[in-house]
């Protein structure tokens, strides 16, 4: 006789309140790849920048109104990984469930070293991997204690970043508006369009600014793994998905529009941070110290959330799954799955020791590799949703209350937009190695299956119903 995991399935605690969800839907797509990246995508592509974003923020928002209608119709054991063992078989739920480790621990390795870099600026005599391991050790800590407190640090993570935005658009307005500061000759909306046009370099560079807008995107799925530990999910979590086009419009959208009204993005040449560039250039005392204490707080946010929280709610999936070791599926008496944090902890701690002898091009080539990874995750949550609307208009199924627009074109629409950015990251050298790491990972994937597999058929997976996470809550 089989024996079901013992006490597993549930017991977490639902400690994350609806302004903690709120803000960490905000804070999962806010991170280095707008702080960062976005400068050096300005350089590539100019104001048409701000036209990838808005296309690549509407295909992700149907990959989360997809995601919103699968957690509405029931709870799952690690999300989406868990809609993909329903829906899609055992094989890619494992798989599912491992590719989104692998791609967080390698993105919390890129955002810990990241962080050794900003405290640099102002203590140069500080190595880069003494930062890093002492960001690291705090998160680390944190996540051992309680999920209240991991959400309650994420939120105020969340809210310094959405501050300096904000700060960032009413100052620039106000310089197109009025004309003051040492930007005022020069800025105007005119900057838009003056420089050689919207699209100063062509149709191509804009479309190979596709793969890190995508990484700039990836995290707004977290939302689903926090479904287990939110208070009200079905209501807080629709909220949330709801909000995400006003949040990409504002976030995205309007402040890089600001940004390349007040700079022109002719002077982005070198790749600067925009938002570095636009303080600088308004003239605010200090700008340089606040925008680079902003991205310091973007890298350790985007580490807690995604390189922490996420990898160690995956591995604990992998274990009650049986995908992994069943001890993977332990929680402590506070709910925490302890001993998924400190493998999440260790492996990225190897990175921090990696990542301080890497060429400068690292961190592109972690940023392809995660959003390469990002790519495989997504369309599984939109094949997934597929075949789950194929059962529920069979009547095989409930229909969830939060549904999916236009379906299943939207997610055919998606899935074509995805195989094109595909295509764009094999067009250049430099991130065409996302492919070939993805390719030797489904390697590894599909070796590890086997053992796997042969585990997993000793024991019943858990799983976990609205109904029955009613009654344990």
């Amino acid at each position: 006789m089989v024996a079901k995991l013992p006490d597993q399935a549930d017991g977490y605690q639902r400690g994350l309140g609806t302004r903690q969800i709120q803000m960490l839907a905000i804070g999962g797509t806010i991170g280095t790849g707008l702080f960062l990246g976005a400068g050096e995508n300005i350089a590539k592509a100019g104001p048409s920048l701000v036209l990838t974003y808005a296309v690549a923020g509407l295909m992700l928002f149907f990959v989360m109104r997809a995601l919103g209608e699968l957690l509405t119709y029931r709870h799952a054991e690690g999300g989406f990984a868990g809609y993909a063992r329903e829906f899609l078989g055992p094989f890619w739920g494992y798989a599912t469930t491992w590719t989104y480790w692998i791609i967080w621990v390698t993105t919390g390795m890129a955002e810990l070293t990241a962080a050794g870099k900003y405290v640099q600026k102002w203590f140069p005599g500080v190595e880069q991997w003494q930062t890093a391991l002492v960001a690291l050790v705090v998160l680390f800590v944190v996540n051992l204690i309680s999920v209240k407190l991991f959400g309650e640090l994420e939120f105020w993570f969340a809210m310094i970043k959405v501050a300096a935005i904000v700060m960032m658009i009413l100052v620039g307005i106000g310089v197109l508006a009025f004309g003051f500061s040492d930007a005022g000759r020069s800025a105007s909306v005119a900057n838009l369009w003056d420089h050689g046009g919207f699209f100063p370099e062509g149709i191509r560079p804009t479309l190979m600014t596709l793969q890190m807008v995508m990484f700039a995107y990836l995290g707004v799925e977290l939302v689903g793994v926090t479904a287990s530990e939110a208070k009200d999910p079905e209501k807080n979590i629709p909220r949330a998905i709801n909000a995400l086009p006003v949040r990409f419009a504002l976030f995205y959208l309007l402040s890089l529009l600001v940004i390349m009204a007040v700079v022109p993005w002719t002077a982005f040449k070198g790749g600067a941070s925009p938002f570095v560039l636009a303080f600088d250039k308004i003239g605010i005392p200090g700008g340089a110290d606040i925008v680079n204490f902003v991205v310091l707080t973007a890298a350790l946010s985007s580490c807690n959330a995604g390189g922490l929280y996420s990898t160690s709610r995956m591995l604990r999936t992998a274990g009650v799954n049986g995908d992994g070791p069943q001890a993977l599926a332990r929680l402590n008496d506070r709910g925490v799955p302890v001993l998924t944090v400190v493998i999440s902890a260790l492996v990225m701690g190897l990175g921090v020791v990696v990542n301080a002898v890497v060429p400068d091009k690292a961190f592109e080539y972690i940023t392809s590799v995660s959003t390469g990874g990002a790519i495989l995750v997504w369309t599984v949550i939109l094949v997934a949703h597929m075949a789950y609307r194929r059962k529920a208009a069979a009547g095989l199924l409930p229909r969830a209350p939060y549904r999916m627009p236009w379906a299943p074109y939207t997610n055919w629409l998606v899935l074509a937009f995805f195989a094109f950015v595909t295509v764009t990251i094999a067009w250049e050298a430099d991130t065409r190695i996302a492919l070939y790491v993805m390719a030797g990972w489904l390697v590894l994937v599909l070796a590890g299956w086997p053992l796997v597999w042969r585990s997993s058929q000793r024991r019943v997976p858990a799983d976990v119903s609205i109904a029955e996470e009613s009654t344990t809550a």
